[in-house]
This record gives structure tokens, C-alpha cells and sequence, in this order.
């Protein structure tokens, strides 16, 4: 179920509907240096995951960095009471009802600041927090780059043409995302001083090579 794309990081996708179109998302797990676990847009827990997670370590911190990745935190919280629970800046606002413990900024914390950078993409108006696995060069990303064009789903790859979405982070809908082009383009310009190898999206098929150019190409629109 979790597939390993580097070493110490794995990744698993799962079906979810957004607005009643199929788009999919994906949880990824990063072994941190002390064993523990980094989980990054914490996914529906059943027992299959659960089991396939508890084998790879304790979990340390799951994190939030979207908007609109929290709808199963509360089965992270339960399942996983002593883990540092982090959300986007706002969601702590917005799911009010969950506890978080820290909310993200540029600044990694320091459970995960050996292995992880992080940028705060709150141009996008997901306030999103992008992640980079220095060990390996994984970008890990929630909406950052909708990739939907080869997506099983007939209707889901209509939408997609739609939206112009013919390849990670293209179409329309990202210039609409990006609310502050000149804030975006100073925080993409830091996402491309990484030595980005591949790229994890949460919706869509993996950056599996290329990932630098990859991200420039999505967002050469920026000025």
C-alpha cells in the first residue's frame, strides 16, 4: 500500500471528490534521522494504513499544509495522541474545533528541520506550505501542482481539459490560485534554490524525474 519513491520516503494515494469531481490525494511519510515518522496530509486511517504506518516507525508529526487537506486529522489525533500535530496558516481558524500544536511557516521546526525545508506558498489562496526531502531532492506538495490530465476518471480528465490542466501546475486555474503574483514569484524563486529531483503531489501522477524544471515550467507565467 505505501509505495517507497526514495529512500525514507513513501507515498500512498487514495480516491477523494472535490466539489463532486474524482481527484484523488496521496499521504507521504518521511523516516526522519531519529526513526520517527513525518506525515504529511494525513489521509483517511483504516487498518490498512494504520498497520503499514505503525510498521515504519512512531509517528513524530503530521502535517496539515493546505486548507483543504484536514478532513481525516481528527483520526490522525486519535489514533496518534502524542505525535505534533501542524496545520497551514489559518486552517487552525477554519478547523477550529481541532487542537494543533504549531502552524507552518517558512521556518521548519525543529522535529523535522535536519531532513525537511519548507516555504510558505501563501500566494495560493490554499495558504499552502510546500516541503523538500533534502536527503533525497523530493518536493512534497498538497495543490500546488494539480496534475489531473491522465486521471482514470473520464469526467475528472474533462475537467482537466477544461482547466487547461495538460501537465503539473498548468492551466487557468493557477493564475486564479496564485492571489499575490509578485509574493508567488519571490516564493517559487526560493523553491527553485532546491536541487528538486522529483515531485510529490497529492493530486495526480508523480514528478518522477525532472522536478526542477518541472516546477520552473509551471510557473513560468509569474513575472
Amino acid at each position: 500500500m505505501l509505495e517507497p519513491i526514495a529512500s525514507d520516503v513513501w507515498t500512498t494515494a487514495r480516491p477523494q471528490a472535490f466539489w463532486g469531481v474524482e481527484c484523488g490525494t496521496r499521504t507521504t511519510i518521511v523516516r526522519l534521522s531519529d526513526g520517527g515518522l513525518f506525515v504529511h496530509c494525513p489521509a483517511v486511517l483504516d487498518a490498512e494504513m494504520r498497520r503499514d504506518v505503525d510498521a515504519l516507525g512512531p509517528v513524530r508529526a503530521v502535517a496539515a499544509s493546505s486548507l483543504y487537506h484536514h478532513l481525516y486529522v481528527g483520526q490522525w489525533k486519535e489514533a496518534y495522541p502524542d505525535a505534533l500535530f501542524a496545520c497551514s496558516p489559518g486552517l487552525e481558524r477554519k478547523r477550529s474545533d481541532l487542537r494543533f500544536d504549531h502552524v507552518l511557516g517558512d521556518r521548519p521546526h525543529a522535529l523535522w528541520e535536519k531532513e525537511l525545508a519548507q516555504v510558505d506558498f501563501s500566494a495560493r489562496f490554499e495558504k499552502e506550505v510546500v516541503f523538500f526531502h533534502r536527503p533525497t531532492g523530493s518536493m512534497i506538495t498538497a495543490d500546488a501542482l494539480l496534475n489531473l490530465r491522465r486521471h482514470p476518471s473520464r469526467k475528472t480528465r474533462l475537467v482537466a481539459l477544461m482547466m487547461l490542466n495538460l501537465g503539473p501546475g498548468r492551466g487557468w486555474m493557477e493564475r486564479i490560485a496564485v492571489r499575490d503574483w509578485k509574493r508567488g514569484r519571490a516564493q517559487v524563486d526560493r523553491m527553485l534554490e532546491w536541487d528538486i529531483q522529483r515531485i510529490v503531489l497529492c493530486h495526480g501522477d508523480l514528478v518522477r524525474e525532472r522536478g526542477h524544471q518541472t516546477l520552473r515550467d509551471a510557473y513560468d507565467w509569474l513575472p
